[in-house]
């Protein structure tokens, strides 16, 4: 049984919530603000995070800064905000999505197994049998599959978990050029249920880890008008 916690102030929100994700087969547990959340999702293990950005103590945004290179799972964002710059930033602390109040509670759960099922494919595609080689090396970019590690001139990048699974994808099709929707739904798996704004996002972060010169990028070059290309 996949396990879920919802960190939301609002107990009759989440409760509702909580009700629908297990009546759905998931096991669901609460916290009800943000020092209380973090300290349980670093104490346990679960398969998908459902934060509330407008949390006591500490904001959602604050959790995903302290869990973003620790934790390796879904999260979906809850906001009564709308505005662009608060989905930009939770994106870019490596957030799944982004779901804005009021929404039905069928919704959250649809997102809820569509971010699961496609967690669950991306680790196939990348650990199963049928997998392309471990490990690519380009010019001094060394990423290494199975072990989940990049290293850049033999000195070790801290990668989200779809940074990396995004730097793989364009790593393993070079030369060839990805709109932004392609790379959001081999990615994201969600060309429905999300932003693909989210890409844009994640290749700035990822630049900004292993690229020299952020603004003259060696590796993931911008295509004006077409998309994103990963140059060998």
């Amino acid at each position: 049984m996949k396990k879920i916690l919802i960190i939301e102030d609002d107990l009759s929100i989440a409760e509702l919530q909580k009700d629908y994700l297990e009546v759905a087969g998931f096991e669901t547990s609460i916290c009800p603000d943000g020092p209380e959340g973090l300290k349980v999702i670093r104490e346990n293990d679960y398969d998908l995070l459902i934060i509330d950005i407008m949390l006591p103590g500490m904001d959602g945004l604050e959790i995903l800064r302290n869990i973003k290179d620790e934790k390796e799972i879904p999260v979906l964002l809850v906001s009564a905000k709308k505005e662009e710059i608060d989905k930009i930033k939770g994106f870019s602390l490596g957030a799944d999505d982004y779901i804005t109040k009021p929404f039905s509670p069928g919704e959250l759960v649809a997102r809820v197994k569509a971010h699961l099922d496609n967690y669950e494919r991306l680790k196939q595609k990348y650990s199963g049998p049928n997998k392309k080689e471990n490990i690519l090396a380009i010019r001094g970019l060394k990423i290494e599959k199975d072990a989940r590690r990049v290293l850049m001139n033999n000195e070790e990048v801290n990668l989200a978990q779809k940074e990396f699974e995004l730097l793989v994808y364009l790593a393993q099709n070079p030369n060839r050029v990805f709109g932004r929707e392609e790379l959001f739904e081999r990615i994201w798996g969600l060309d429905a249920l999300g932003d693909s704004a989210t890409v844009t996002v994640h290749i700035a972060r990822v630049r900004d880890k292993i690229e020299t010169d952020p603004s003259n990028p060696q590796y993931i070059e911008t295509i004006w008008g077409a998309g994103y290309r990963f140059k060998v």
